[in-house]
């Protein structure tokens, strides 16, 4: 087994860069920072708050998939699906309404609408282990929403907006 399969699973300084400007983790970073309404993470590094969205294959495996799933991986489902409707909103003016229907086994359904199109439609599974090996796909997962979903606003721009 080579030296980087243990490694944790942040990528090297130069490369977090890149992946901590994009417009998905800056709004995700946004939305960590407004929920800490005491001031408590103050001090801490935006990788250290998106530490809670990244997960080594060990950690997920470590994670109990029986019983309700944890309402904080719960909070953060939420939290990573706002920051792509609110980056959606920034980036084409539209008012985008997160949607999310769970069952008590960790099973359910994520959409974003604008207007009254749907711009984002995702089967949840598995909610119990939500997150993501690391930082670059982290990244890649919510832009690749937010570029799928803003190119259907664009598409459909008279079913998009409110009161059409």
């Amino acid at each position: 087994m080579n030296a980087t399969a243990t490694a944790t699973p942040e990528l090297a300084p130069e490369s977090d860069e890149a992946f901590l400007s994009t417009p998905f983790v800056q709004q995700l970073i946004k939305q960590m920072r407004a929920q800490d309404t005491h001031g408590s993470w103050e001090g801490k590094t935006d990788l250290q708050l998106l530490k809670p969205f990244i997960h080594t294959a060990e950690e997920r495996r470590a994670l109990p998939i029986l019983g309700d799933p944890d309402p904080e991986t719960l909070w953060h489902l939420e939290i990573f699906y706002n920051a792509i409707a609110v980056a959606i909103e920034r980036e084409t003016g539209q008012m985008v309404s997160p949607m999310m229907k769970m069952s008590h086994e960790g099973f359910g359904r994520m959409v974003l609408i604008a207007g009254r199109l749907v711009v984002v439609n995702k089967q949840l599974r598995d909610v119990h282990r939500f997150g993501f090996p690391s930082l670059a796909k982290l990244s890649d997962a919510g832009s690749k929403f937010l570029t799928e979903a803003v190119a259907m606003i664009r598409e459909f721009p008279a079913v998009a907006q409110y009161g059409a």
